[in-house]
């Protein structure tokens, strides 16, 4: 995943660039909205601050949108509606306010490109977590030892989100930004209904602990988070839908 960070502010700028390090991101960092516009090289996603010395943020948020359909998450220290209101208008996909942690924006980052990625990008085969569980993400498509097991759409995004980053503890608002929407202002109650179905239904391949006025952390059954993810294999029978409309 590569990301191109627009920030002129060096200790953000560092400390972000290290923690999407971390977690696998390569990141390319330029300080001005016109290194921003001269970039050339391949990119996936655009972290962009507002507050730049050359020019104004917004105006290159809508000079990057003009170009193409490239995601862009403007991150700021403004935080008024206004703000926010125009860089979604002007094309941003998402709008993160300082200060925020890294994890938000990784959560943030993984929201819109699920949103905005096509299908066929999505993955090279199904993942394997442990002896027992397969997530096809291309397919959407859950297989419990060989079997598919029917998810309703958000149980299925849910795991798919959990199962990026298997023993990390994710907060209510990450997860429900990541699976039901950046601006979901709703109760959190559903979220503890899906928790539930997927532990009832995946019971024994995976668990989900609960972190008391904090969120989940998913862990796979008998494996150490260094063996979880990363195995994929051709398995392709079975070509009923994985998902319900519930």
């Amino acid at each position: 995943m590569r990301v191109l960070l627009v920030e002129d502010d060096e200790p953000v700028a560092e400390s972000l660039r290290r923690g999407l390090k971390r977690y696998g991101f390569e990141v390319e960092w330029v300080t001005t909205g016109a290194a921003a516009l001269a970039h050339t090289g391949p990119c996936d996603v655009v972290l962009l601050d507002l507050g730049l010395p050359d020019t104004d943020g917004l105006d290159v948020c809508r000079a990057l949108r003009l170009r193409g359909d490239l995601p862009i998450i403007v991150i700021s220290a403004r935080s008024d509606e206004t703000d926010r209101v125009v860089g979604l208008e002007l094309g941003a996909d998402d709008y993160v306010s300082k200060p925020f942690g890294v994890r938000e924006v990784i959560a943030r980052i993984r929201a819109v490109l699920r949103r905005t990625r096509p299908p066929a990008q999505a993955g090279s085969g199904p993942d394997r977590y442990g002896p027992r569980l397969t997530v096809d993400r291309k397919a959407a498509r859950v297989r419990l030892d060989g079997a598919e097991v029917v998810l309703a759409p958000k149980e299925y995004d849910l795991l798919a989100f959990l199962t990026e980053e298997p023993g990390a503890l994710m907060s209510r608002e990450q997860i429900m930004e990541a699976v039901w929407d950046a601006n979901w202002f709703g109760p959190t109650k559903t979220l503890d209904v899906h928790v539930a179905a997927l532990r009832r239904k995946l019971a024994g391949a995976i668990t989900i602990e609960a972190v008391r006025g904090v969120g989940f952390r998913l862990e796979i059954a008998g494996h150490t988070h260094g063996d979880t993810h990363g195995d994929t294999h051709g398995d392709t029978h079975g070509d009923t839908h994985g998902a319900d409309t519930s």
